[in-house]
């Protein structure tokens, strides 16, 4: 089943239910007042993101889109095309959804341009420069599909992607791999990412900073360490839903047990060293939300 409906539905702002309030401090913010200036200057490029409610079908949850719908409000707007999500489940949406991140940014700058808005405009509406602008325009470009997917709801300096150009495709899934699984998209891990890399993995006339006093040898062991601790990481994020179902089936069993008076006279006469643990297990599950 498709994510989206296929066709964009007009409705008014009063139908469409926030899942949090915009705070001040987020209305003081520079990503705001970038939103802000772009919908005043060219319109609302993205829509927002609503699922229908299932206990009254003529309201709408707001999924995703927030800064954009309090603009839209402050602008004294009534209605705006939405994009409607079939997963009216929003943990589950958020997990899959590209948020105003580096490459989302990049798409909407190119649905811009696509609509006949000039660059200048354009910059003049993100208070961005036309250098900065073009940059964001052709962001993705040496960068492989597959790459670019694992970085899509990331937020990356724009001298990371042109650090991952210099490397082959493959090199670069790579290396989105490991920023993923490491949590860092700084410009000096996509540094070290690229002088880790081998030379055969370069694009042609591409020749990383050489960090001194690190051989290649040195550089080649921190490589192969990071490529082991991802799969580590990997495997424990495969079993953690399991591990975690077992522990909480197994706390449940041992909390019944001491509330069992039998139980607990035996543990008291023959293991009364295993009682406090027993009894700490039980406070955990009464105190868990």
């Amino acid at each position: 089943m498709a994510a989206f409906e296929r066709e964009l539905l007009p409705l008014t702002l009063s139908q469409i239910a926030p899942l949090y309030l915009v705070t001040p401090q987020t209305k003081a913010t520079v990503k705001y007042a970038q939103i802000a200036a772009s919908i005043c200057e060219i319109g609302l490029v993205e829509p927002i993101v609503v699922a229908r409610d299932r206990d009254n079908p003529n309201m709408y949850t707001l999924l995703d889109g927030h800064l954009r719908y309090e603009v839209l409000k402050a602008n004294g707007r009534v209605t705006t095309s939405c994009i409607v999500s079939t997963d009216d489940e929003a943990f589950t949406y958020n997990k899959r959804i590209s948020r105003l991140a580096t490459i989302q940014e990049h798409k909407m700058v190119l649905r811009a341009l696509t609509l006949g808005v000039s660059e200048e405009r354009l910059a003049n509406a993100l208070n961005i420069n036309i250098k900065t602008l073009q940059e964001k325009r052709r962001l993705l470009d040496g960068i492989c599909d597959e790459a670019a997917e694992l970085l899509k709801d990331k937020q990356i300096a724009l001298t990371s992607f042109r650090i991952l150009r210099k490397m082959k495709p493959m090199r670069q899934i790579e290396a989105a791999q490991l920023m993923v699984t490491m949590n860092k998209y700084t410009i000096n891990y996509a540094r070290s990412l690229l002088a880790a890399t081998p030379d055969n993995q370069l694009i042609a006339g591409a020749s990383p900073k050489r960090f001194k006093g690190i051989s290649r040898e040195q550089i080649t062991l921190m490589e192969r360490e990071s490529a082991n601790l991802e799969r580590q990481m990997r495997l424990v994020e495969d079993s953690y839903g399991v591990d975690h179902l077992d522990l909480v089936l197994a706390r449940g069993y041992i909390s019944r047990l001491v509330r069992n008076e039998r139980v607990l006279k035996y543990l008291a006469l023959h293991h009364k060293e295993y009682l406090p643990e027993f009894e700490k297990i039980t406070e955990t599950e009464n105190v868990t939300p």
